[in-house]
């Protein structure tokens, strides 16, 4: 049995136009797709942007017990945006495809496994004969992803299964958005605007009136003092609001000090089932996840998993298929509020699928936390893994403790993204301490 998997890190379900993406950006992403190489098992085939540096390679696969010799790696020739994207150009080349169908011949294809199973996966999937592979592919083929991935969407399918959602509104013109916003902040509130496809909190922004807060979950607070300051702002950020092409806009209110959650499910044919919780780590913006959260006491982490699975299983009817991460935040009064899904491989999915579902013994899954964080910077990936071993504190799978490297970063900003794993939330910080230690320098 082969698994086909599509590293399209970066589409316009996550992030809006491709085309906005900076040089860095694309660099960054190109890295980030290269983690599809921790699902792998000997015999698969990836599809990835380029090809995966040898020493990052032989680290995954010395790590997962993969026989690095037995994968196929096809890319496809760079596109208009160049090579660092699986851009829709570049899967549309023939003469990939013909390549891809070539490296299948012979095999039998029982997973079509992408990072985000959007239309053009679908389309990819039954050029090369596999589409029976790609789970929910009549839903994803119609562009199913998008609507899930969109803000906007979102509150719409959440309001109507009666998950709670932020108070707001989602708003399609200059006069619909400053009336919301204004609304909430004539109430006392902050306010956070979203731009309906974006990520970690990129597209995310705070407005504030009387209320001091610190930017979480965004980039920066913005001050309006009054109705005419919150008309010049619309007028200002209107091109960058929607996206570039008129979408629709996110205004919901802002709970300042607020923990956030998330809850990440497998969906399937028959059920939606919890792949595990944790907790997101901003500064400002997402840069990491700790698994279990440390927040939630046992009535959070019910409340949290009822309220996603109720929303997981409407997601399921209408059909989708694959892992779907919802998102909360827990409120200094104990409420809890969804304000997205992302319908794919997310940051989470590293420390469930690899480290709790694969790396660890049975005997440990119960028992370990789960860290992973962007950084350090380091001289180059094979003298941080060297420092890593020197030190005593790579992962050991016995165990069932240490520090993995889950991305090289390097081409694009010299760093590492590290996965420390230890029995308590203080020991896997001591964990980190140790290892930034190293490249403190």
């Amino acid at each position: 049995m082969t698994t086909l998997s599509i590293a399209n890190n970066r589409t316009e379900e996550m992030i809006g136009d491709l085309a906005g993406m900076t040089p860095p950006e694309r660099l960054a992403a190109g890295c980030g797709a290269q983690r599809m190489l921790w699902w792998a098992e000997d015999g698969d085939v990836l599809v990835l942007p380029t090809r995966p540096d040898p020493e990052y390679l032989a680290y995954v696969t010395g790590v997962t017990g993969v026989r690095a010799g037995s994968l196929t790696f096809v890319v496809p020739p760079p596109g208009a945006q160049g090579d660092q994207v699986l851009t829709a150009d570049r899967l549309a080349d023939s003469g990939f495809r013909a390549e891809l169908r070539r490296a299948l011949d012979g095999r039998t294809v029982d997973e079509v496994l992408p990072i985000v199973p959007n239309r053009l996966v679908a389309e990819l999937a039954e050029a090369v004969g596999v589409a029976h592979a790609l789970p929910g592919a009549p839903f994803a083929a119609q562009g199913g992803n998008a609507l899930l991935n969109s803000k906007a969407g979102f509150r719409a399918v959440a309001a109507g299964v009666g998950v709670p959602i932020p108070p707001g509104t989602v708003a399609g013109s200059p006069a619909e958005v400053e009336a919301g916003i204004e609304h909430l902040l004539a109430q006392g509130h902050s306010v956070m605007v979203k731009v309906e496809y974006q990520g970690g909190g990129l597209g995310n922004e705070i407005l504030a009136r009387d209320e001091r807060v610190t930017a979480i979950g965004a980039e920066r607070v913005v001050p309006l003092p009054d109705r005419a300051a919150v008309a010049g702002y619309v007028a200002e950020r209107w091109t960058w609001l929607t996206g570039g092409r008129g979408r629709r806009v996110v205004v919901e209110r802002y709970f300042a000090d607020s923990a956030p959650l998330y809850a990440q499910f497998v969906i399937d044919d028959t059920a939606a089932r919890l792949a595990g919780c944790g907790e997101m780590i901003m500064r400002p913006v997402v840069v990491g996840e700790i698994t279990p959260a440390v927040s939630a006491d046992a009535d959070v982490h019910a409340e949290l998993v009822g309220q996603a699975a109720r929303l997981c299983e409407a997601l399921r009817v209408i059909g989708y298929r694959g892992t779907l991460s919802a998102d909360a935040v827990l409120t200094p009064k104990g409420e809890i509020y969804f304000h997205e899904t992302n319908a794919r491989l997310t940051g989470s999915s590293f420390p469930h699928d690899v480290v709790l579902g694969r790396l660890l013994r049975e005997e440990h899954r119960g028992s370990r936390y789960v860290l992973e964080l962007a950084g350090p910077t380091v001289p180059s990936f094979t003298e941080a893994l060297a420092a890593l071993v020197a030190a005593g504190l790579a992962f050991d799978p016995v165990a069932g403790t240490g520090v993995l490297y889950s991305c090289d970063l390097g081409p694009a900003n010299g760093t590492v993204t590290y996965c420390a794993v230890a029995e308590t939330p203080e020991a896997v910080r001591a964990l980190e301490a140790a290892l930034l230690a190293l490249f403190a320098g």
